[in-house]
């Protein structure tokens, strides 16, 4: 994995003398980084989270052309330097927010504890791993998915209190069901939600609609972007879709490559602290 833009610049030291990894400890140009350099490189800016102020951060996987998916599935896009980054946001992260289509479509499962991580997340007062919290207006899930039968931690579902009464009732039996809005999902009573229940670092795997959503009401903090080097045509949707055009400025804040795949991270104007 090359490193071709730092997401630390003051690790990176210019002047190292020849053999040594300017990259700091367990990172490598060439190699492959260790789980706690990603770890230390997408960490979550301390100076918003440590104040209880939710972050919310998108991972997302896109074609050359902007397909969010290959085949009907995000999987065809991935690669395996991907997967490791996917599975180090994941480690990172209180909460995952997920659309009840992307929910349906990727078959999700519940979050593993991830023994590389267990020290970290119990220092910060995490549990032993990311709780899923499912977006549903219309409560239209298939309620026997391990997601729900067998979760690590309880899933969370989000929905409207206009959802039909026999599918919240049934949806409360299986998860620990949120209120966030009379008629639709209000993704600000959300986001607040989360975060009153300590969720502060926040991070969504989509899909298209519930990131085009959190964009477009301003909730997207940064957007974690794996650029796949193929070309998939087709009609696959783009990794946001919205009722609406916006134009939200992000900074590129740091930019990894291996074989071929970019791993870009961008954010808001806020110093991402590592």
């Amino acid at each position: 994995m090359r490193r071709l833009l730092s997401y630390a610049p003051d690790v990176t030291d210019l002047t190292s003398r020849p053999g040594e990894n300017a990259a700091g400890p367990g990172r490598s140009d060439e190699g492959e980084w260790s789980l706690e350099a990603l770890a230390d490189a997408y960490a979550y800016p301390a100076e918003v989270v440590g104040a209880g102020r939710p972050w919310l951060r998108a991972n997302m996987v896109s074609s050359l052309d902007g397909a969010a998916r290959l085949d009907g599935l995000s999987e065809g896009l991935s690669s395996p330097a991907d997967k490791r980054i996917f599975g180090v946001l994941r480690a990172l992260a209180d909460v995952i927010l997920v659309g009840a289509q992307t929910v349906r479509a990727e078959g999700y499962r519940p979050a593993r504890a991830r023994a590389e991580f267990a020290t970290e997340r119990a220092a910060r007062g995490q549990g032993p791993a990311p709780v899923i919290a499912v977006v549903s207006n219309s409560l239209d899930l298939d309620l026997t998915l391990p997601l729900f039968t067998s979760p690590l931690v309880p899933t969370v579902v989000v929905t409207a209190e206009s959802a039909p009464a026999d599918r919240l009732a049934a949806a409360r039996r299986v998860a620990d069901v949120v209120l966030a809005g009379p008629d639709h999902v209000d993704l600000a009573r959300a986001v607040a939600a989360l975060a009153e229940r300590g969720w502060t670092r926040q991070l969504t795997e989509g899909g298209p609609r519930l990131l085009g959503q959190l964009a477009e009401s301003d909730h997207l903090d940064e957007l974690c972007l794996t650029l796949a080097p193929l070309l998939a045509a087709g009609d696959a949707p783009r990794i946001a879709h919205g009722s609406k055009s916006i134009a939200q400025r992000l900074e590129l804040v740091g930019l990894l490559e291996e074989k071929g795949f970019l791993f870009a991270r961008y954010a808001r104007s806020v110093k991402i602290a590592q």
